[in-house]
C-alpha cells in the first residue's frame, strides 16, 4: 500500500477570506487521499492595528485553535500550498516573515523537489492577485520546487478565471461555490502531481 502524500497548507489571513480558501484547499487535498496539515503563520501586526478593525480581531480570536506554522511542517511536506491576501500586489508581510526564516532548510536542500502552489484574495477585482501569486512563485524557483498551478485543467477554471492559483475578491463577500471548487481542484492537482513524482522517483531510484 502506497503511503499518502503529505500536504502542508500554510497561510495568512487577516479577516477570514484566505482562511476559508485554505480550509477548502485542505478539504480538496484530503479528498484526494493526502495527509494534511493546515497551518496559519504568526500574526505580527501591532495589537492597536488589529483592534482598530473588529473583523480582524474577531478572526484572530476565532482561529486561535489553528496550529501555527513551523519549519517542521515544510520539512514534513511532499507538497505545500501557500495562501496570502494581496498587499499592494505582493504577499502579506506575515507570510513573508515565515518564508524569510526558511534559510537553513533551503541551504540543506530540504525545500527542493517538493510541489508548490499558491492561492490569494484581494479586496477589489484584479487588486494584485496575479502579481501576488507570481511573487510567491519567485520563492519557489529559488527553492528548486516543482510549481503546479491549476491552469485551465478543469471546467471550474473557466469560471474562476485565474490559471495562476485560486483567488477571490473579498469585497464581494466570503468565498462561494466557484472559489471553493477551484480550491478543491487546485489541491487535488497538487496531490496527484506530488504522488506521481514520488512514484517516478521510486521507480528510477
Amino acid at each position: 500500500m502506497v503511503d499518502p502524500v503529505n500536504v502542508a497548507i500554510i497561510y495568512y489571513s487577516a479577516t477570514g477570506t484566505v482562511h476559508a480558501l485554505a480550509r477548502a484547499a485542505a478539504e480538496g487535498a484530503e479528498r484526494a487521499g493526502a495527509r494534511v496539515r493546515l497551518r496559519r503563520v504568526a500574526e505580527t501586526a501591532p495589537r492597536e492595528a488589529i483592534d482598530a478593525r473588529p473583523e480582524w480581531a474577531r478572526h484572530l480570536s476565532d482561529t486561535a485553535d489553528v496550529a501555527e506554522a513551523s519549519l517542521d511542517d515544510l520539512d514534513w511536506a511532499d507538497a505545500v500550498l501557500f495562501g496570502s491576501p494581496t498587499r499592494f500586489g505582493n504577499p502579506a508581510s506575515q507570510l513573508r516573515a515565515f518564508i524569510d526564516a526558511t534559510g537553513a532548510l533551503w541551504f540543506q536542500g530540504r525545500l527542493a523537489n517538493k510541489v508548490y502552489s499558491a492561492f490569494t484574495a484581494s479586496n477589489t477585482a484584479h487588486g494584485g492577485q496575479e502579481s501576488t501569486l507570481l511573487a510567491l512563485a519567485n520563492t519557489f524557483y529559488h527553492w528548486g520546487g516543482v510549481i503546479v498551478p491549476p491552469g485551465y485543467t478543469d471546467p471550474v477554471q473557466f469560471e474562476s478565471g485565474n490559471p495562476y492559483g485560486t483567488s477571490h475578491v473579498a469585497g464581494d463577500g466570503p468565498p462561494g461555490e466557484v472559489a471553493t471548487r477551484a480550491a478543491h481542484h487546485q489541491a487535488r492537482r497538487v496531490v496527484e502531481t506530488a504522488a506521481s513524482l514520488r512514484a517516478g522517483r521510486a521507480v528510477s531510484g
